[in-house]
This record gives structure tokens, C-alpha cells and sequence, in this order.
């Protein structure tokens, strides 16, 4: 098969499935929706279409399939219920594990009869024959089950005694036959991560999510007795069948060597539950942009300049003609700045490319916990680098699955503190500058500043004279601390510091900054600034004793002397528009040693925008436009540092990132 052609057909499939989910949802939440029914239906009979087309027979039968119960809906003969969407829903699940796999392998093994019989099977019987496998999956969940077998033992587990406030059951559970069955997992232990914390589990948490364990999974669940953990399981939705056995006995036996240990099953667990968890559903990276066709023209007038400018400066060369070579040059300084532009324009890829998969995401979670939670999206076509929104969309996701599950209460409390039953979670994006804002706010209970400073106590990340000297903007930005993914964080801070280390990370590497404002009872709004761009900036050159650093031209907002700096309780400050501005001195910072190259040395100020700060350094050399290269491996997350840039005469410059410094 023609790859161009298979290409093409993957990326209208991608386009096509997501199209269908929002549509989807759109019918959910208002079932009179034409119009959304007539794009659901047709975007199913394009799909068949497609597929057919293509040569393959089953995806083609199974979107036939939801095309003929979308048409009974379409013409009123069927009624729109939540377990009939489900069905639906599930459908387009399979169609998308069907176009990842041609993708991936050029053809799919992915079996749909059973997926065609259930539809077909309602389309005869009516609507309530899509509830019919669910009630009995959750009949049947009430017994145990003893086919569940698993090599999973306590003594072979990776759990602090310490640590646990009950009991420690082993809950053995199988989500039944799953054409997803690492989805179903996931979404079976997210809900019983609502109910108890979680210990252990066997396998890891990332394969557990992956689908990567036969009949059953074992988790270690703290909790009062194994009849209320039972009962709890009984009506945990994707547990097909389960088995609870009180292992607390054997815990104490087993570990008494290890009581005096620290914390290192607590950070274990965390590690689980954060960014393996959900490789299973990450955003794929966006392999394709869709460019303007005056974009290309631009582009193929940019390359005849630059070909003709070549030839100028090789008859220059050659000559030995240095005015006609000084000439050609600076033409080449701005057919290479159109250039860049031009480029960098095309890179651009609105937000909605990552989000429109979202509100399927949230509407699954939300289906899942029992609660009810609209979910908006704003600015979605606002214009990001290819490689930023592939980055930062598994960070958005972690922001996105803590605001549903531990951000929003569930219905019934949230009518207990006055508020209505559902909640909103709302994704916005704006443009500033070259920056570009994402916030996710949420109308949910907050976050509870003096259980983060206990925590942070606790987990010796701040002492309390610290924590007393800090405001509570400070201490919610705490829970970007690793320290703060446990499960029992989960617990004792709403559940915001799992994973929201991993966001900090990834956005730092972005040369980006994350925030958390949050108003106990009110909700939580977590703040993305990313720059619209990246790899080519233009830096200020600073000398400090034998090195050279550079600093973004965009983080600058002044140049000075040292002679208005001054000591003020021991710190040296310099004033600005009635603003203190802490001096940094760059050569103590990075441990450099070397004499002062001109007098005192220069002050850099920093844009207040960036941070209050000026960044104290021998001397100022020069600006130039560099390609920054982000630091990887070890070195990746470095407090000052958010890259390095390779000079043209071959030397290494590290970038400096002003946030962290």
C-alpha cells in the first residue's frame, strides 16, 4: 500500500475520531441536538467509507455497525441514554485502537464481532439491551471469584507499616475480557484510588495501566476490614470480578526488619502514579501540521533568494571583492531572518490539535468517580510550536484527571456546602506576547494550605520558621515538590502533588512557568506560561570570571552599573520605579572564579513580568539569535540553567533560566 496514501488515511481517521467524541458528548449532554447528531452520523459514514476503501473489513463492519444504531437515534426510534453512549463510546475506543495499530504495523489484528453483536444486538432489542452486560458484570462482582490466580505476595511488596492507618488488604481484581483492557484497569484502579489509598500493587501501576498482566491484578489497599473493602469493590464500575484477603498479619510479620525505614515505599508508590500511569493515554506526537499555500510560496521565494545569494557570495569569494561579499552577506542576514519567520510560522499548531481529546477524557473520569462536571474549553485556537503542544500535553492531562477526580466533589457534597451539583472545569488559553497562557480552574473544594504545610513538615521540605515566612501562593506552589506525589497526599492535600512534579519538569524544560492559585472551597487554577516558540533566541552575552553565560533578550529590561546597588539588611538590593530588586550574583551562583573585568562589574536587570531580580556579572558583551538545545539526562531540571547553545565558533554557552536562578 502506497505509504503516502496509508498516511493520509491515519490522519483523517485521528481527525474524523475526535471530531465523532466531541460530537458524542455534545449529543449526551443535550439529546435534541440535530446538529450535533447530523455531524455525529456523518462523521460515521465517512469513517465506514474510509475504511472499506482501504481494505479494512473490520473497522469498516464496526462503523457500519454504529452507523445504523446512530440512524435509529437520528430518527427518534431510539432513545439517547447514558448506557447506550457508553456503548457507542466504546465503539469509537475500538476504532481508535484499530487506526494506532495500522499505524503502527500497517494493518490491524483487533477483533470487532463481539463489538458488531452488542451493537446489533440492540438495535434489535432497543435501548435497555445496552445495559445488559453491566448489570451483569456488576452482579456477578459481588462474589469472589476463584479463578482469579496471581503470583502476587505481601512479602514480595513495597509497603511502609508505618505508613498505614487500618488494615492492609490484598484485593485481587480482574476487569473481565477488555478489547482495552489496560483503559478498563486504569479506570478500575482510578476509582478505588477514590475509595482507599493504595499501598502497592502487583504488577507496577505503569503495567497494570499498559494491560500488561493476565486474568487479574493485585493491589495493596489500606483500609478498616476486607467486608467494607468488598463492598466498596461491588460497586466499582470495570471490576468485572474480585477477591479480598486481610494480609495486615503477614505485613508485620514479614517486615519487621524494615519498620525503622523512611519513606521510600511512599515515594515508590508516587512514582507509579505518575508519568508511566498513563502512557497509555498520552497525546500522540504530532507527526503532521497543515501548511498555508502562501505560506509555500513564501517559503519557495525565500529559497530562490537564497540560491541566487549564494552565487553572489561564491563570485564574491572567489574575486576576492570584500564590498560585494560585505553586501551579499547582509542580504543573506535578511533572506535568513524571512526565512526563520516563515519557518517558526509554520510550526504553529492551534491548541485544539492536543485538547479536542479532552473533554472525552474528562467525560469518562467524571462517568467513572459519579460525578457530574461540565467542562469548557477556551482560546483553543490560539498557535503553539509542534513541539511544545506535543510536551505539554501529558502535563495538561495530569492537571486535567486531578481537577476531576480530586479537585470537584462528588454531588452530594458539593450540596452540602451550597454549591450546585455539578462541577466545571474549565481549560483556557491566551495569548501574551511570545507567551502563551493555559490555565485549568476548577470550582472544586481547593486546596487546604495548612495541610500542605504539615506535609511539607512532615516531608522536611520546608522548616517551620520557612513555612511561617511564606504566603499562601508560596506554599501551594510546594506541591510541585516531589515530595508531594504519595498516595497519602492524595488524602491530606486533595490530591494536587500527584504528579505535578512530572508538570513542573516538563514545563521548566520549555523554558516555561507553572503556578497554583487556589481559594479553599471555591476551586483550584493551575497556570501554564509557555513560550509561543522555542530553540531559536536571541540572548544578551554576560561574562562572569572565565565563563560566558546568556540571558534571553526577552527577560531583559535593563543594563546598569553597580554604583546604585546597596545593602539593605545584609542582602544587595538596587531600586526601580519604587521596587526593590534583589541582586544576584552569578559568579557565587555557579561557583566561578576569576577577577571582575570591568570595575564592579554590570547589573542585568530582569523584566518584573520574569522575576524581581538583577543578575549581577563582570561585563556585557553582545546579543546574537542562537538555537538552544534543552538540557537532557542528569543535567535535565537544573536550578539556573534551561539549556545550552553551540556558538559559531564551535564553543558551548549555557542559557540561563531567570525563574529558577
Amino acid at each position: 500500500m502506497d505509504d503516502q496514501y496509508l498516511d493520509a488515511f491515519i490522519r483523517e481517521s485521528k481527525e474524523a475520531i475526535t471530531e465523532l467524541n466531541n460530537s458524542l458528548l455534545d449529543l449526551e449532554s443535550d439529546p435534541s441536538d440535530t446538529e450535533a447528531m447530523d455531524s455525529i452520523f456523518r462523521t460515521a459514514h465517512t469513517l465506514k467509507g474510509n475504511f472499506g476503501a482501504m481494505g479494512f473489513d473490520n473497522a469498516s463492519n464496526l462503523a457500519h455497525a454504529m452507523e445504523d444504531l446512530l440512524d435509529e437515534m437520528r430518527q427518534g426510534e431510539m432513545e439517547v441514554t447514558p448506557d447506550l453512549m457508553d456503548l457507542v463510546f466504546a465503539g469509537v475506543d475500538q476504532i481508535e485502537v484499530i487506526v494506532g495499530e495500522i499505524e503502527e504495523h500497517g494493518e490491524s489484528e483487533t477483533e470487532t464481532d463481539e463489538m458488531v453483536q452488542e451493537l446489533r444486538a440492540v438495535l434489535e432489542e432497543g435501548a435497555t439491551a445496552a445495559g445488559d452486560t453491566g448489570t451483569a458484570a456488576d452482579s456477578d462482582s459481588s462474589d469472589s471469584d476463584d479463578s482469579l490466580t496471581t503470583d502476587a505476595s505481601v512479602a514480595d511488596a513495597d509497603i511502609d507499616g508505618e505508613a498505614v492507618d487500618d488494615r492492609v488488604l490484598q484485593a485481587e481484581i480482574s476487569v473481565g475480557e477488555s478489547d482495552m483492557l489496560g483503559v478498563d484497569a486504569m479506570l478500575a484502579v482510578e476509582s478505588i484510588e477514590g475509595r482507599f489509598d493504595i499501598l502497592d500493587s502487583s504488577p507496577s501501576r505503569a503495567d497494570i495501566e499498559d494491560g500488561e498482566f493476565e486474568d487479574a491484578f493485585v493491589l495493596y489497599l489500606d483500609g478498616p476490614d476486607a467486608a467494607t473493602v468488598d463492598a466498596e469493590l461491588g460497586t466499582t464500575g470495570k471490576v468485572d470480578s474480585f477477591d479480598v484477603t486481610d494480609v495486615t498479619d503477614e505485613l508485620v510479620s514479614g517486615t519487621d526488619a524494615d519498620a525503622g525505614g523512611d519513606s521510600g515505599s511512599d515515594a515508590g508508590s508516587s512514582a507509579d502514579s505518575d508519568p508511566g500511569a498513563e502512557e497509555e493515554h498520552s497525546v500522540d506526537e504530532i507527526k503532521s501540521v497543515r501548511v498555508d499555500v502562501d505560506q509555500l510560496d513564501d517559503l519557495h521565494g525565500l529559497v530562490e533568494q537564497l540560491v541566487t545569494s549564494r552565487i553572489k557570495l561564491r563570485r564574491g569569494v572567489e574575486q576576492n571583492n570584500l564590498d560585494s561579499t560585505s553586501e551579499t552577506l547582509n542580504e543573506l542576514d535578511k533572506i535568513t531572518a524571512n526565512l526563520q519567520n516563515t519557518v517558526m510560522d509554520m510550526r504553529l499548531i492551534p491548541l485544539k490539535k492536543v485538547v479536542g481529546k479532552f473533554p472525552r477524557l474528562v467525560r469518562d473520569l467524571a462517568r467513572e468517580l459519579d460525578k457530574d462536571i461540565e467542562f469548557e474549553i477556551e482560546g483553543e485556537d490560539i498557535e503553539l510550536d509542534r513541539t511544545i503542544l506535543t510536551e505539554i500535553s501529558d502535563p495538561l492531562m495530569h492537571i486535567l484527571r486531578n481537577a476531576v477526580d480530586h479537585g470537584i466533589e462528588s454531588p452530594e457534597e458539593r450540596e452540602q456546602a451550597g454549591k450546585p451539583r455539578t462541577g466545571h472545569i474549565t481549560l483556557r488559553a491566551s495569548r501574551e506576547r511570545d507567551h502563551v497562557i493555559i490555565e485549568v480552574e476548577d470550582d472544586g473544594a481547593g486546596l487546604d494550605v495548612e495541610g500542605i504545610r504539615e506535609k511539607a513538615i512532615e516531608k522536611g521540605v520546608r522548616s517551620p520558621e520557612e513555612l511561617d515566612a511564606m504566603d499562601d501562593s508560596s506554599v501551594y506552589d510546594l506541591v510541585f515538590h516531589p515530595g508531594f506525589s504519595t498516595a497519602d497526599e492524595v488524602t491530606d492535600t486533595s490530591g494536587r502533588g500527584v504528579g505535578m512534579d512530572v508538570v513542573h519538569d516538563t514545563v521548566s524544560q520549555l523554558d516555561g512557568s507553572v503556578s497554583v492559585d487556589s481559594e479553599p472551597g471555591e476551586g483550584t487554577t493551575v497556570s501554564l506560561r509557555l513560550p509561543v516558540t522555542m530553540a531559536i533566541v536571541k540572548v544578551l552575552f554576560v561574562k562572569v570570571g572565565g565563563e560566558e553565560y546568556g540571558v534571553p533578550i526577552k527577560n531583559v529590561d535593563e543594563i546598569t552599573g553597580t554604583e546604585a546597588a546597596k545593602q539593605v539588611n545584609g542582602q544587595e538590593v538596587i531600586k526601580h520605579n519604587d521596587e526593590i530588586y534583589p541582586v544576584i550574583h552569578l559568579d557565587d551562583t555557579f561557583d566561578i572564579e576569576g577577577e571582575t573585568a570591568n570595575g564592579d562589574g554590570m547589573l542585568v536587570r530582569i523584566r518584573e513580568s520574569e522575576r524581581q531580580v538583577a543578575l549581577h556579572c563582570d561585563s556585557v558583551n553582545s546579543q546574537e539569535e542562537v538555537v538552544v538545545k534543552p538540557l537532557e539526562g542528569i543535567l535535565s531540571g537544573t536550578p539556573g540553567l534551561s539549556g545550552t547553545a553551540v556558538l559559531g565558533d564551535g564553543n558551548i554557552v549555557h542559557i540561563l533560566d531567570v525563574v529558577t536562578l
